[in-house]
């Protein structure tokens, strides 16, 4: 469960059928596939705790390439994003121009 009161604000911010983009955080830092928000924020099922909350996604396509940190780094569109700003916040809003830079990314060889 998410325990970052700026990550659930995002999560209570998302609305079905908003895309997201899926990041492995822990093994290859990168964004790897998109998906899509099929259920709106309800308590998280992790916690009696009701500040906390989830939402379910499903997914949509796999990353041909998946666009690392690294990369998101080196584009100068990427600079503002959370990713860079906050590297622990695992929830983030991001522009759309700035969703479509990632996702163009990934589907090119880099």
């Amino acid at each position: 469960g998410v325990r970052n009161y700026q990550a659930r604000n995002n999560l209570l911010a998302m609305k079905t059928g908003d895309h997201v983009l899926f990041y492995h955080s822990n093994e290859g830092l990168a964004v790897v596939g998109v998906a899509r928000v099929v259920k709106e924020s309800y308590q998280d099922p992790t916690t009696d705790d009701d500040r906390w909350v989830a939402v379910d996604i499903e997914p949509v396509k796999t990353l041909p390439t998946p666009v690392t940190l690294e990369t998101i780094k080196q584009e100068k569109r990427l600079q503002n994003i959370a990713l860079v700003r906050q590297g622990r916040l695992s929830v983030m809003p991001l522009t759309k121009e700035e969703y479509e830079v990632i996702v163009a990314k990934g589907q090119s060889k880099q």
